[in-house]
């Protein structure tokens, strides 16, 4: 392969070489992995000793500091008080996916691993919307970088369209989409980053909101549920809200 690059190379007339910029394809940007991990701490960890508690919790910490440093996008929500059955989710962005896969196996094999149940996680990946031009600001930006505003609300859910919808003619999906949108962009408060599961987890989206106000997307959510679009949804459930809270509080707050 490299010695036919060299020879076209070698052959190419001047005509090619001024080629125009605006003429040579566009070098693809690569998309994420986004990987969202839902934890429940056990009970039974507050029953340890307290020193065995201070070090575990410091080595905890230790790796979600470590794997920040590395530039890797991680970010830490609360959910106790919130919902039963979690306590706490972290938000991760990446380019390879050994690196979910080291940071899930360093936590698994900490001190505090064995009394972490990951209830819940969710895989996608960045991908540009076929029903947004590429443009596009705002609460639909079709970014292939995820970029979190860090407001103090996070709401996250997987989503699946029925079959129904992709048998209808491109056309259509468009003209309900562009409603769907419409109506988002009258609740600038709150902002869309839509990732992509397609053949590599059980959903199709997940789609997390970001926002200040809890009212706001409440009735955005509620205006959608009015779009035709909606007819087509399959299922959206479970709904996570997530409050915005640096790890070590977290910790602090469950008695870890």
């Amino acid at each position: 392969m490299a010695d036919q690059v060299t020879s076209i190379a070698d052959n190419a007339t001047p005509q090619s070489d001024a080629q125009p910029a605006a003429a040579r394809p566009k070098p693809k940007q690569p998309r994420q992995l986004v990987r969202f991990s839902f934890y429940k701490l056990d009970p039974q960890w507050q029953l340890l000793p307290e020193d065995v508690r201070a070090k575990g919790k410091q080595q905890l910490k230790q790796l979600y500091a470590d794997y920040a440093a590395d530039d890797e996008l991680i970010r830490s929500f609360s959910l106790y008080g919130l919902r039963s059955d979690v306590d706490f989710m972290i938000w991760q962005a990446t380019y390879d996916v050994d690196n979910l896969r080291r940071f899930s196996s360093l936590v698994r094999r900490s001190l505090m691993g064995p009394y972490l149940r990951e209830e819940r996680s969710m895989l996608s990946m960045t991908k540009r919307s076929v029903y947004v031009g590429k443009n596009a600001r705002g609460a639909h930006d079709p970014r292939l970088v995820i970029t979190p505003e860090d407001r103090k609300y996070l709401f996250v859910y997987p989503f699946i369209k029925t079959r129904a919808w992709y048998a209808l003619p491109m056309e259509d999906r468009k003209r309900m989409m562009g409603e769907h949108i419409r109506v988002g962009l009258t609740y600038p408060s709150v902002s869309l980053n839509t990732t992509y599961s397609f053949g590599i987890d059980d959903q199709e989206f997940v789609v997390a909101f970001e926002t200040d106000n809890i009212h706001d997307f409440l009735d955005l959510v509620q205006e959608l549920r009015e779009t035709e679009a909606s007819m087509y949804t399959l299922r959206d459930t479970p709904m996570y809200t997530c409050v915005a809270e640096p790890f070590d509080q977290i910790l602090e707050s469950l008695g870890a």
